[in-house]
């Protein structure tokens, strides 16, 4: 899977499938999962809307969309092992109120696995994402469940390994979902309404270093940089290719907690900053591709 945010709209790639309740919705095979940014008096028709966006990408069919009218840099991108989830969110228009807006701010959830997930487990983890986010608005003293036009998108790698069946919050894909949701939505919302100003998306990691938290990276401020080398690029610390499974670059490591993890510290690949710079450029470049550039510098 690669994400990148460009234009206002949240992109994931890959060869999923997925679950989504959003526009032209239901269970598929996709390449794509995007979220996008409509503005705020937005009174246009959604299936073509998002047609037209991803035209304008080169991705004409094959994939699942949800509408915000929540702007891109207020994201919350959470990596909790296998999981990650992203979260945009806005509490204008909430479930129930009187007098509701049919405005499209809303609360959009993207889960994605890198280990496969059966159907029915990608259809559980949607009730399982809806549930945390209910407690979480919940936990924020908000006497309602979401908004009217709240959505949820769940995608896995179609050719894992490893399959789960299912996805409640004992499971190990429901518990790290739970977890995720819980956290990044209020992080989501204090971003949309100003309480934590950010320029960009925010990346959130589930470190188990001095005791399980979530940590936030920000390359501001950085108190271990430079990590690598002098005039090093950070914009990608959190590795789109992770774990890209390269004895070249890396190594897999007895992890602390067991089991086996990906180990790339040495790695500088994304780094250098022309590579860094090609990545923003073409977010959907391969490892492969990424490495010859290198080789050419």
């Amino acid at each position: 899977m690669r994400y990148s945010v460009r234009d206002g709209t949240l992109f994931l790639r890959g060869r999923f499938r997925a679950a989504s309740t959003g526009v032209n919705g239901g269970l598929a095979d996709v390449t794509t999962v995007l979220n996008h940014t409509v503005p705020h008096d937005f009174q246009g028709e959604p299936v073509r809307h998002l047609e037209l966006v991803a035209a304008r990408h080169g991705i004409f069919c094959d994939y699942f969309g949800l509408l915000t009218a929540v702007d891109m840099r207020h994201l919350c991108v959470l990596q909790y092992d296998f999981v990650t989830v992203f979260l945009t969110a806005g509490v204008t228009n909430p479930t129930g109120a009187a007098g509701a807006s049919t405005a499209p701010h809303t609360i959009n959830i993207i889960v994605y696995s890198r280990e496969g997930m059966s159907d029915s487990a990608l259809l559980e983890t949607i009730i399982t994402a809806t549930g945390a986010k209910a407690q979480a608005l919940h936990d924020l003293g908000y006497d309602f469940p979401g908004t009217t036009t709240d959505a949820v998108a769940v995608a896995c790698e179609r050719d894992a390994e490893q399959t789960h069946f299912y996805a409640g919050t004992l499971t190990e894909v429901g518990r790290r979902v739970h977890a995720a949701v819980l956290y990044g939505l209020p992080e989501a919302l204090a971003r949309q309404q100003g309480k934590v100003r950010r320029s960009e998306p925010s990346f959130f990691i589930f470190s188990r270093y001095g005791g399980e938290h979530w940590a936030e990276w920000e390359k501001e401020g950085c108190p271990y940089y430079p990590c690598h080398f002098p005039g090093q690029r950070c914009d990608y610390c959190y590795c789109p290719c992770y774990p890209c499974a390269d004895e070249e670059l890396g190594e897999w490591v007895e992890s602390s907690s067991g089991g086996r993890v990906w180990g790339c510290a040495g790695c500088t690949l994304l780094h250098v900053p022309e590579v860094a710079d090609y990545v923003r450029r073409n977010p959907e470049a391969t490892l492969a591709e990424l490495k010859r550039l290198r080789e050419k510098l």
